[in-house]
């Protein structure tokens, strides 16, 4: 690990922000879908998209599903307070909830909370058994604040590109 970060950005021209655009929306287009959209030939899109993936630029494709239709309803967003904030009391910790499927995303931040956690479970029983295990015996949290979501107005993954 080095001292600085170092964060190269890839060339992406009007053809690359079109697809990544696209991709952001449906990332189940076939090739030839995709590539007809953006106005490419096939043969360019696959390569585009490959170089892309390469890059990092496209960590993965996943689709979506409703969290209300599989039983997975209550969302919490946590934030988390460690006793000891060293380097290796934080990376412990962030390797704990790692593991855990519970946890969809977890932030380390700054001021504030250590982290902050969204967590996504079937019901505030599931919430109480995760913070049992997750956050306690010997996890080094001193302080835990839960905001349970009581209705999701907007989501979307999709990260802003600069226009073509």
């Amino acid at each position: 690990m080095t001292d600085s970060l170092t964060i190269t950005t890839p060339d992406l021209d009007a053809t690359d922000l079109r697809l990544l655009d696209q991709l952001q929306q449906d990332a189940s287009l076939s090739n030839q879908d995709l590539a007809e959209l953006v106005h490419v030939s096939p043969a360019t899109c696959l390569r585009r998209v490959k170089r892309l993936v390469a890059l990092g630029v496209i960590e993965r494709r996943v689709a979506l599903l409703s969290p209300d239709r599989l039983g997975a309803g209550l969302s919490a967003i946590v934030e988390i307070t460690l006793d000891r904030q060293g380097a290796e009391h934080l990376d412990a910790f962030e390797a704990r909830v790692q593991a855990e499927r519970a946890v969809q995303q977890c932030w380390r931040v700054s001021p504030g909370p250590d982290f902050v956690l969204v967590i996504q479970v079937a019901d505030m029983a599931a919430y109480h058994a995760l913070t049992k295990t997750l956050l306690t015996q010997g996890a080094n949290v001193r302080n835990v604040k839960a905001f349970f979501s009581i209705h999701r107005a907007k989501f979307d993954p999709r990260i802003a590109l600069p226009s073509a």
